[in-house]
C-alpha cells in the first residue's frame, strides 16, 4: 500500500470519512480511539499541504511571454 503522503486527496479524504464514522460509532476502546484520532489528524495536515500546494499552482498562469505571474482573482471589485 502507497505511503499516506503519496496518496491522491480523493483517497485521503475516504480514509479519514471511514475514521471519522469510526470514531462517531464509538465502539472503539480509548486506546484505539487515540490512535485512530492521530491518523486523522496526520491526514489532515497532509490534505492541508496538498490543498496548500494546489492553490500555489493554481495562483500562477503562464504569460505569453513564458513568465510566470501571480494571479488574484477580483471579488467583483
Amino acid at each position: 500500500m502507497a505511503k499516506t503522503e503519496e496518496k491522491k486527496f480523493e483517497q485521503l479524504m475516504e480514509e479519514l470519512e471511514t475514521i471519522v464514522k469510526e470514531l462517531e460509532n464509538g465502539d472503539a476502546d480509548l486506546d484505539k480511539s487515540i490512535e485512530k484520532y492521530t491518523e486523522a489528524m496526520n491526514i489532515i495536515k497532509i490534505c492541508n499541504d496538498k490543498l496548500n500546494s494546489a492553490e500555489e499552482k493554481v495562483n500562477k498562469i503562464l504569460k505569453e511571454n513564458g513568465t510566470l505571474e501571480e494571479f488574484n482573482i477580483n471579488d467583483g471589485e
